[in-house]
């Protein structure tokens, strides 16, 4: 029986361009414990998708959790102007309270 991730390891290989599925597959692997798995999966979905907010504040988060906070910090930063691009209000205060939550 496949598990989630197998499925989402097969759509991301189908189509490496799909961001919703590759960053179901970096929390899939953040579930499991596998920050290091999920870290180049959500750097791909802001390679290949800068306005995917929502890869920001995650990737951010895994990073802070590794102890990479400058990265973390400048993923936030270009977090927050990908939120104010799309106008997502949501996100943009998550993203700020989470970099002010690094100093």
């Amino acid at each position: 029986m496949k598990t989630r991730r197998d499925m989402l390891e097969e759509f991301v290989a189908q189509d490496p361009n799909d961001s919703f599925s590759r960053y179901a597959l970096a929390l899939e692997f953040e579930k499991e414990s596998r920050v290091e798995d999920a870290l180049p999966q959500l750097r791909e979905v802001i390679a290949r998708d800068p306005s995917y907010v929502a890869a920001y504040y995650q990737l951010g988060k895994l990073l802070a959790q590794v102890g990479q906070i400058e990265e973390a910090r400048d993923v936030y930063r270009r977090g927050l102007d990908a939120a104010m691009a799309s106008g997502d209000q949501r996100a943009r205060s998550e993203m700020q309270e989470a970099l002010d939550n690094l100093d």
